[in-house]
């Protein structure tokens, strides 16, 4: 007898279990199971899927490329759609935002895209100690892991996790001490047993976190800080780039430069694996083949990419759009908060990367579930999971917007009223 499909896979799985169900098909901000039910997107393959499932295209892109038999494998050799990447991106990104950073492709997903900063900051410098934020996730591996803050994740690491410090991101004592003065002292004073920092990583909004929002002001005292005593910058962008809180970089209106840039997760456009470390040029000392990945050329990725900023980032259309929905989604959160304010619930986020806090850590994995129940895909976040998470597609229209946030409404006021 042919085992079930749930005995066959590990039990790490995490997903399935939430979405009990099995998806056949799926388009712009929809997902179809194999029962034909539909469900509104609010999860976006975990910010992977900013402009959407199978966005038509992006899609012609990818099947002309296909069946033009054009290079689908090719490490770090020339290709040409590896040079119109690099060119569109340089072009239509980094030039229009005064940003010189140089391309480094360290492999397929945005964990990879940490290692590689950690390492190559490690190298610059000569130092080891990294600081990282209370809550920060980076990603899965042991050098991601080791400045990412969940204890459930870093336990899985089965070894000690050092070369790591970790300090309180953005409003961690709600406000009740000035910013930086833990680090500040611990930076100043020869007797704190702080190592001297090869770097600083931090996300701008903390996505897995509990969708924690940094004050721009917040962002440059950190840029200063580092600047001050010769550490580099690692501004994590892996799932807040490309667009997910209004400008292409989440950091942009704090107007400052981060000294290596970490994006992958929407930077193909399609949901197809690509990543990038972006490094300032004064710090590109690697000797050649000194950092390398198997899968660091996947062509498919380089030409949807491309597409996605020719479609996307020509102009400040699609930003504006986010905004705008960003501050509908805030608008609508807020009235939820205030009609059940007893309960203390807790609007979070910017632009299209939202969350609800709950009180009761509980009631927001029961609010996740009865949103699914009633055709809305949403997911957890935070130490204790007490965050609805909301990362629509940035190309959802308006009408899907409305009725997503119609179907959270409901589930929290069912949850909340039980």
């Amino acid at each position: 007898m042919t085992p079930p499909t749930t005995e066959l896979e590990s039990e790490v799985r995490s997903y399935s279990r939430s979405w009990p169900t099995t998806f056949t098909t799926a388009t712009g901000s929809t997902m179809t199971d194999d029962t034909g039910r539909e469900y509104l997107d609010f999860f976006a393959g975990a910010g992977a899927l900013n402009y959407g499932h199978n966005n038509p295209a992006l899609k012609q892109v990818l099947i002309d490329h296909l069946t033009a038999d054009k290079v689908v494998h090719g490490l770090d050799m020339f290709t040409d759609v590896r040079n119109d990447f690099l060119q569109t991106f340089h072009d239509k990104i980094l030039e229009p935002r005064g940003l010189d950073h140089r391309l480094v492709f360290p492999g397929p997903g945005g964990a990879n895209a940490v290692e590689a900063a950690l390492k190559l900051a490690r190298k610059v410098t000569g130092r080891e100690s990294v600081v990282n934020f209370t809550n920060g996730f980076h990603g899965m591996t042991l050098g991601a892991l080791s400045v990412t803050g969940n204890s459930m994740k870093r336990g899985g690491a089965g070894i000690p996790l050092v070369h790591a410090t970790p300090m309180p991101y953005d409003d961690y004592f709600d406000d009740e001490y000035p910013d930086f003065l833990y680090f500040e002292r611990l930076l100043q004073d020869l007797g704190s047993g702080l190592n001297e920092p090869a770097a600083v990583i931090v996300e701008s909004v903390q996505g897995e976190g509990g969708m924690n929002a940094a004050r721009a002001e917040w962002l440059r005292k950190l840029a200063d800080l580092c600047k001050e005593h010769g550490i580099l910058l690692i501004l994590d962008d892996i799932q807040m780039g490309c667009g997910r809180t209004g400008g292409f970089f989440s950091f942009e209106e704090a107007g400052i430069v981060p000294d290596i840039i970490t994006l992958s997760k929407s930077i193909s456009g399609y949901g197809l694996p690509m990543a990038l470390t972006l490094i300032r040029p004064e710090l590109d000392i690697w000797e050649p083949g000194e950092h390398n990945g198997t899968f660091r050329g996947i062509g498919p990725a380089f030409a949807t990419a491309t597409k996605a900023i020719e479609e996307y980032w020509s102009d400040d259309t699609l930003e504006k759009a986010t905004t705008a929905k960003g501050m509908y989604m805030e608008s609508r959160l807020n009235q939820i908060a205030a009609k059940h304010e007893a309960h203390g619930l807790t609007p979070k986020g910017r632009g299209l990367a939202r969350g609800l806090q709950f009180a009761d850590a509980d009631k927001a994995g029961e609010a996740c579930t009865l949103a699914f129940e009633r055709g809305l895909l949403v997911e957890t976040s935070g130490p204790l999971s007490e965050v609805m998470k909301f990362l629509p597609a940035l190309t959802i229209t308006e009408d899907e917007l409305a009725r997503g946030l119609d179907i959270i409404e409901s589930a929290v006021d069912s949850v909340l009223s039980a």
